[in-house]
Order: structure tokens, then sequence, then C-alpha cells
């Protein structure tokens, strides 16, 4: 239940003073505060990360510290036009930017390198953490974390990337990565997993990215890391994260967190003076468009950031969210636009609508998840689900201001099966460079300049993929995995039961089959060396699929009519409404993956180096904690795991089992 309250007029008196005079106020005062950079590195002291990387010489071995805490800071509102003071479970440390705490540092590595990762829990103590609870698939353990590197092929067991631990308030425990020389160049990230508390700290904020930097240059038979082409451009990481936090009247019998304070009109989340906005219920996570929040890009709401005309840019962007999608139309605004002081949901629309309405630049997408795709794929739009990441070229062909949008979403194409209406994400100030007649051909030419500067050795070969339709094929990291290399077959599905709500999982086609989350069941033992062909549905609404360890290769995407909408350029219009987000994902490699209701989905993946156990999942993050999991294990072919061992409830880390840190 939610109360409905009025935010007091002192509260934004100079945001409405100024509203109030001149009506509208110059698009650059919204945001003039807010101007952002990259992340900062972990390890790395306090200097702003470059905007021009290079594969640095790392040290093989080195320790990292995260302190897991809460923090005290405020996040900015546009629709009152002041900061709210919040407080929330964030990561800290020396690296982490006080005026942008809510997003992790950035961890970067090599090929090759050993990462130590000490987390510190400092949270206060928690005995749902350490009792357990009947249903393990309610939210508890609020304050119990541990660690998962999302999409790194390393380790899943002990010390590794290991999900199934609970380091609860008071323990220190180090996670140890390490990352084997062959391991893609890329993009990936980091975020808390414990199960039944995951959806509650990753709102908060907890996420960083992760950056694996390659210098391997292709050859006439292997390939190289993207990066070697890349190189010397500007390099931007982007984390979208989702922080939907709310301010609660006085506690009730019925409800002992206070009911969310809400506009009495619209139903958005509001603060007034002197309140403190907390993410402590699940209740607040599920309605991202009604709460009237906006995303975050690092850390900022509504931030700017600068670039030159002509430049060809390289981002890194990362869906660091719990469960909304992104829908990303980079638009020029018009020149006369006028940017109100204050500035809702609604107000932000009808500014879209009248200042960014039209369709956009193209911006080129090179990797999915991490993972360089052959051809590169031009669009105005690209759709982020939870968990996703895209790396795309980007160059601005104009001087001025461009806004960021979250464009308005299908139906069939969002998580809440609803239509969102446009956002507005932020702005790019565009200063003068160099003219730009034709973006596509400006692209392509800086692609050629950087291949012939930085890879003469075989820039022939690059510079002829590049001019015969941008493409990548030399810097695919991994081989196509064909038919006759498949050696058995997996089933999933996923279903929301009703009667009481159940979020599930089976292993067949049958949404019968489907069960809950079980910490001591071991849902599926895969064997080591094998390649098997999954087929993916869902029964009850759409998810995003995503798996542990191994990425896997996507064979083909059936709309209800039977039509591939994977081939690039293939209408995906079931749903009665066009879709493209699936268009061109046909051979690539991803990690994660939405899973549309009424759809048949066919991936590869080969179970190469480790063995152990892990999990798959919905990673609308809410359903995960709720139950839509299974425990996974790779284990030797002729070898033998039980249950017991591969699907344990996860390991308590109390005080008397504090695990000695590498020095």
């Amino acid at each position: 239940m939610a109360v409905a309250i009025k935010v007091p007029i002192g509260r934004c008196l100079l945001a409405g003073l100024a509203w109030a005079a001149f009506g509208t106020i110059p698009a650059g005062a919204q945001t003039a505060e807010r101007l952002i950079s990259n992340p900062r590195i972990l390890g790395e002291g306090i200097a702003p990360a470059s905007l021009t990387p290079s594969v640095r010489a790392l040290p093989h071995e080195r320790t990292l510290d995260l302190d897991i805490v809460y923090t005290d800071g405020e996040l900015y509102n546009p629709a009152t036009g002041v900061k709210d003071k919040v407080r929330l479970r964030s990561y800290n440390g020396p690296e982490v930017d006080e005026d942008a705490p809510y997003v992790s540092p950035t961890i970067e590595a090599v090929p090759g390198d050993t990462i130590y990762v000490n987390l510190h829990n400092q949270l206060p103590p928690d005995p749902s953490c350490s009792t357990g609870h009947s249903n393990p698939n309610a939210p508890h353990c609020f304050n119990g974390t541990n660690l998962h590197t999302h999409g790194l092929w390393v380790n899943p067991a002990g010390n590794g990337d290991n999900v199934l631990l609970s380091i609860n308030p008071g323990v220190e425990f180090q996670y140890e990565y390490k990352i084997p020389g062959g391991h893609p160049a890329g993009t990936f990230w980091y975020h808390t997993h414990r199960h039944g508390s995951t959806a509650i700290q990753v709102s908060s904020g907890m996420a960083g990215a992760l950056i694996i930097r390659g210098d391997r240059e292709p050859t006439a038979t292997t390939p190289g890391d993207l990066d070697t082409l890349l190189d010397g451009l500007p390099d931007r990481v982007l984390v979208f994260q989702q922080i939907q936090y709310a301010c609660r009247g006085a506690p009730t019998p019925d409800n002992p967190l206070g009911p969310i304070k809400t506009d009495p009109v619209t139903g958005a989340y509001i603060c007034a003076d002197g309140d403190v906005g907390t993410i402590e219920g699940y209740d607040q996570l599920t309605n991202w468009p009604k709460s009237g929040r906006y995303t975050s890009i690092n850390g900022l709401v509504l931030p700017t950031f600068k670039a030159t005309q002509g430049q060809l840019e390289r981002w890194r962007m990362i869906h660091g969210g719990v469960r909304d999608t992104i829908s990303l139309r980079i638009v020029k605004m018009r020149p006369s636009a006028q940017l109100a002081a204050t500035m809702s949901q609604a107000q932000a629309q009808t500014f879209i609508q009248e200042s960014c309405n039209d369709a956009g630049i193209t911006h080129y997408r090179v990797a999915a998840d991490g993972l360089t795709l052959a051809q590169v794929q031009a669009s105005n739009l690209t759709v982020f689900q939870p968990g996703y990441r895209w790396d795309e070229a980007v160059m601005f062909p104009e001087v001025g201001r461009y806004c960021l949008i979250d464009a308005s979403s299908p139906a069939a194409g969002s998580v809440n099966g609803d239509s969102p209406n446009p956002s507005l994400l932020g702005f790019v100030d565009v200063e003068e460079g160099t003219p730009v007649s034709n973006l596509t051909t400006s692209v392509v030419n800086a692609l050629v300049a950087q291949a012939e500067a930085n890879l003469p050795d075989i820039a022939p070969v690059v510079v002829a993929d590049l001019k015969a339709g941008l493409k990548l094929s030399k810097f695919v990291p991994h081989k196509d995995i064909a038919e006759s290399e498949v050696t058995g077959t997996q089933e999933l599905t996923f279903n929301i039961r009703s009667g009481p709500t159940s979020f599930e999982v089976s292993s067949t086609a049958n949404r019968d089959d489907s069960k809950p989350y079980d910490p001591s069941r071991l849902d599926r033992a895969l064997k080591l060396g094998g390649v098997d062909e999954w087929t993916l549905y869902s029964a009850a609404g759409s998810h995003p699929f995503h798996i542990h360890v191994n990425p896997f290769q996507v064979v083909s995407i059936l709309d209800p009519n039977g039509k591939d909408v994977s081939v690039w350029g293939v209408p995906d219009e079931a749903g009665g409404k066009l879709d493209t987000q699936y268009s061109g994902l046909k051979g690539a490699w991803k990690d994660t993956l939405w899973v549309k209701g009424g759809y048949k989905i066919t991936v590869r993946t080969r179970y190469e180096r480790y063995i152990g156990a892990f999990v798959l999942h919905c990673h609308i993050l809410d359903h995960e904690d709720k139950g839509m999991m299974q425990n996974v294990a790779i284990v030797l072919p002729d070898g033998d795991i039980s249950a017991t061992a591969a699907g344990a409830p996860p390991l308590q880390l109390q005080q008397d089992h504090m695990h000695t840190k590498k020095p």
C-alpha cells in the first residue's frame, strides 16, 4: 500500500521561483553540475579514468578491496530539481567517488591476470542470513552478500566466481579470479548475487564495470582482440542503473517498513523535507516506470558528457539495473529547446516529443555481452535487457546538444509486458570538429584508418572486411559451433504459477514440469568437454536467460509463426508492433538473452576448462530471488557429483569461518 503526500513548497523553492519567473530555463541548467566521466578504476586511486586507455603492463597478480556498508548520500531528483537524501547499501573504499557513490569502481584486468578481491562485509547483523528461511525463495538476508563476475569465463567453485556463498555481516572473504590467457578481451561487469537479496543490493547500486583489455593482434589463422583495432579512440564506460529508492511513512502492524510515499495524482515516489530514501523492501522494485525515478549513468541522474564532432568513439554500455528494459536512442536536440527547472517523467515525455523527436542518429554495434560480433550492426535503436552489454562505435555528425533517450518499447519487448513511455537518460554536448557528410562512410573511413595505423601486418585483410559490409571476422573470439559438434540437448522453460505466485524454471518444454529454486537440488549435470544445444521457452511473460561461466551462440529465434527473426533485417512483428531487438543476433555470442513468451530460441554452448557448481536464472533479479533459478554443475565425463555437493544451501561464512587473505 502506498501513501500519497504533497512535497512541501520550501523543498523546491529556488527551482520553483526560477520556473515561475521564466517559465523555462536554458537546457544546460538542468545538467550543469552533473558532468560525467568514466568510473574510477579499483586499485588505482582517485584519479578519473582515462578516456583513451591502452593495455597497460598490469602486475600478474593484484589485490583489490571492497567494503560493503550503508552509505549516506544524495541522488538528484529531476521532478523537484533538488537532491534527495538516501541511505543505501553500497560498495565503498578509497576509489569510490563520493559524488557518485552508488556506482562501483571499474575492475580492469588482462588475460593471464589473477585478481584477488577482498570483500569486507561491514553491514549490520542480519539473523535471517545465518538461521536460514522457511522459504528460500522469500526475500531475506538483505545484509548478506557475495560477488559475481558476470560474463567472465573463470572457475565457478571455491574462491572463484562462487555465488553459492553467503558472506554474512562481519565477515571478510577473498575471491580469487584466475583469468585464463585465452580469455577474450571485452566488456563485462560485477555485482552482488546472494540469493534472497540480489535485487535489493543491485538496485542500491552494488554493481560496476569489469573490463578485460587485450593487445593480441589478429593473424592469418587466429583472431585478435577488438581493442587492437579501436586502440587510441575515446573509450567510454557507461553503467546504466535503476536505483528505485523510496521514502516511507510510519510503520504499521501490516506494513513494518511503512507505506511508500507517493504523489496523489501520478503515484510517483516522493520524498519530503527530512526524509531519507532507502531500498528495504521488494514492494518498491516491481514498477520502475510508475515510480517516476530516472535511470542513472555512472551514478548520476540526467548527466551530460562532452564529445567532438566527427570523432569516432567506443562506448562500453552495461545494463546494471534490476528489471526494466532500456531502449537507447541518440537524438539531436532542437537548438531552441528549453528545459524546465523541474521535470517529472510526464514532463520529460512532453519535452522529448517537442524537442528530441526525430529518428536519431545511427550507432554501430561491435560487440554483444563483451564478445565481438562478426559484422557491425548499424541501427538507431539499441535494446538492453537486464544484464546486457553492448559495445558501440559512435560518431556525432553535427555540433550541438544530443538527447540520450530510453525510447518507448513494444509490449512484447519490455520486462513488464507494457509499452512504457520514453524517458530521458542524459545529454551529450558536441563541440565543433570534423564535418560529417555521410555518417556510415565516415565511420568506415575512421575504422579503416585505425586498421592501417594499428595493424599494419594484417591491415589489408581487416580493411577488405570493413569495406565489405563492416565485417569484423578477424576479431570474433570463438569458433562457430556446427550442428555436427553437438553431443547433447537441454530444454528450459520459464514459468510463473498463480495461487500463490511462484517463480519457476522447467528443465523441459512443458511448463507443468517447472519448479521453484531449491538450494539443495541439482537441476542439471553437464559434462566437461560436451557441446549442448539448448532450446529456451517462456510460458508466462518474457524473461532474460543468463547462465554463468560459458557463453552461448545464438542459432535461431523463431517467432510464433516459425519465422527466424534473429536474421539481420527480418522484421519481428508477431507482437503487433515492430520489435528490432533480435535482428542480427543469429551467430552472435552472448551470456544473457531475452526469451519472449511464445518464441522458440535455440543456442549452443561448449563446456570447456572448468568443473563445479553454479546457476542459471532469469536476470529480472527479483524473479531470481523469488525462485526463477536452477543449480547447474559441470562434471567430468565419467565422474559423479551428488546433489548435496553441487546444490547445497549457501555456505554461510560467519566470523568463525573467516577466510585467510593473501597478503
